[in-house]
């Protein structure tokens, strides 16, 4: 992907240097939700996760940071900060352009750096959750250490895959603009589980979509797409699929447990966002 020499978001704080003082009571909790795959690359709105998790599982002092003991950051991991800042700027761009055209007010997401663990709005995460958005503070969080994770272990390598994860979370504060994740959050409690296990998993793969749409314009105004990129991000929406996460911790497939679909349904919703172009055009609940 090329990024060299374009401008970086300014919506951007870098809390790699200090740690939470809140505590997880208990520990493993989100160690058990990354052996079933429901959390890895997104996190989508954890809101109503991580509050529970608040709640139930953690001691904390609020607002309250301390320094991790001079954690060293290397060079390779500030050219990553550098990477994600200019991609959330190019989301920026499209986004506000996309949302000016029908009329609305795009409202220029947060992201944070963070490393281990993090304060946000909807509660204390660690690096176990990988990237998510909190609607209730309308920020991204990202431990960049996800990024060998996934080239590494989940075998999803490249710059153009970096960037679709960070397109995937703009896809949540999308959703959270147009209401469309509060209408599914307020489906909780009217409908069985099951319906609305379906409808997190839809809103996953429009979130998807939405960043396979992010893709197509920054290529018409930016050009920077180089060969292979499309194929990048194809393959880490296969390599997060729930089904494929699932084989490779525990063996089996259990769709009762999907929370971001299968490969296919990530890559084709994906594909679809990619090829049209239009942000409309992504019904993933009726499909």
């Amino acid at each position: 992907m090329r990024y060299k020499g374009r401008r970086k978001s300014t919506n951007v704080e870098d809390r790699r240097g200090i740690s939470p003082k809140g505590k997880l009571a208990g520990g493993g909790v989100v160690g058990i939700l990354v052996v079933v795959g429901i959390t890895l690359l997104a996190g989508g709105d954890l809101g109503d996760v991580l509050k529970q998790l608040t709640q139930t599982q953690m001691q904390m002092q609020t607002g309250s940071t301390s320094p991790t003991g001079g954690r060293e950051i290397t060079a390779e991991e500030n050219e990553l900060a550098e990477f994600v800042s200019v991609v959330l700027a190019d989301t920026e761009d499209i986004w506000n352009e996309q949302f000016t055209k029908d009329g609305r007010t795009y409202k220029e997401p947060r992201l944070v750096f963070f490393h281990d663990r993090v304060e946000s709005a909807c509660g204390v995460a660690d690096a176990g959750v990988g990237p998510f958005y909190c609607g209730a503070d309308e920020t991204i969080y990202i431990d960049l250490s996800f990024y060998r994770q996934l080239s590494v272990d989940l075998g999803a390598p490249g710059d153009f895959a970096q960037a679709y994860v960070i397109a995937h979370e703009v896809g949540h504060h999308v959703q959270h603009l147009l209401g469309t994740s509060r209408r599914v959050h307020e489906a909780r409690g009217r409908v069985s589980q099951a319906e609305y296990n379906r409808l997190s998993v839809r809103l996953e793969l429009q979130a998807d979509f939405l960043a396979g749409v992010w893709a197509h314009h920054a290529q018409r105004r930016f050009n920077s797409l180089e060969p292979g990129d499309i194929e990048e991000a194809i393959g880490a929406a296969e390599a997060i699929g729930d089904d494929t996460l699932q084989r490779r911790s525990q063996g089996h497939v259990e769709p009762h447990q999907f929370t971001h679909g299968t490969s296919a349904q990530r890559v084709a919703w994906f594909r679809h966002g990619y090829e049209t172009g239009d942000y409309t055009a992504g019904d993933t609940f009726n499909d």
